[in-house]
């Protein structure tokens, strides 16, 4: 235990888990500032990890649920995936639901597991109330994971904001979590790891570059972020509107 500890704290001092800590903290404030009551979905929940965040709603979940932690063992993995727990297992493009059901939907991290998100959105749009809110969140700069379901990266701002207004969908925020020296760092972090695993025999030295890498990036001295090149992703939040 005190070991564990000890790696939660390393952990926390880098900043490793920099992309995933800012998109929790996000979604964090952005679920717990709704109203209490209202009829949540949340779309590729996976092992319900957003669930605890939505505790003032009432939660349903959806998951088509043919992930179970291995994969095809290409790219990331999680080794052990339980999905036992969703409510709605089906495909995220036909979720038995009438139209109009659902005051919020959610859905994080999922987009670049899909062969179409286009339909993923249009099915949003059929089952949010008008005036309905979207909570989306998908990578821009995404490691291959989850694979053979890993299908695509690179959801930009521009994504955002040409297919969700063709929907009806109106963007009250779109926020980027990070820059692209957050992700340069996150990659400087890697580097030892990924070299051990694919088998370079100088991996040790990585961990000098680390150390090196890490000095510069404590430097004071950048004056704006870069998240027009590239970030972690978009955290975007839309309302439903009644097409023109």
């Amino acid at each position: 235990m005190k070991g564990e500890g000890i790696k939660r704290r390393l952990r926390a001092w880098l900043d490793i888990d920099a992309n995933e800590d800012a998109r929790n903290a996000w979604l964090r404030h952005t679920l717990g500032s709704l109203p209490a009551g209202l009829r949540v979905l949340d779309a590729g929940a996976g092992e319900l990890r957003n669930k605890p965040l939505c505790q003032h709603m009432r939660y349903v979940s959806q998951d088509v649920c043919q992930y179970e932690g291995l994969g095809d063992s290409k790219g990331l993995h999680m080794g052990t995936w339980d999905t036992s727990r969703i409510d709605l297992v089906c495909d995220i493009t036909n979720i038995p639901e009438p139209d109009a059901s659902f005051d919020v939907i959610l859905c994080s991290e999922v987009f670049e597991h899909l062969t179409d998100p286009l339909k993923a959105l249009d099915e949003f749009r059929r089952l949010m109330k008008p005036g309905g809110k979207l909570i989306l969140t998908a990578p821009f700069s995404s490691l291959v994971h989850f694979a053979p379901q890993h299908f695509a990266t690179g959801f930009s701002r521009y994504w955002y904001e040409h297919h969700l207004p063709l929907r009806g969908l109106q963007i009250s925020e779109l926020t980027a979590n990070g820059d692209w020296f957050s992700f340069a760092r996150q990659e400087l972090l890697r580097l030892p790891s990924m070299a051990r695993r694919y088998g370079h025999w100088a991996w040790p030295l990585a961990y000098g570059l680390v150390a090196l890498g890490l000095v510069f990036f404590a430097l004071p001295g950048f004056r704006r972020s870069a998240h027009d090149v590239a970030c972690f992703g978009w955290h975007c939040v839309a309302l439903k509107v009644a097409r023109a």
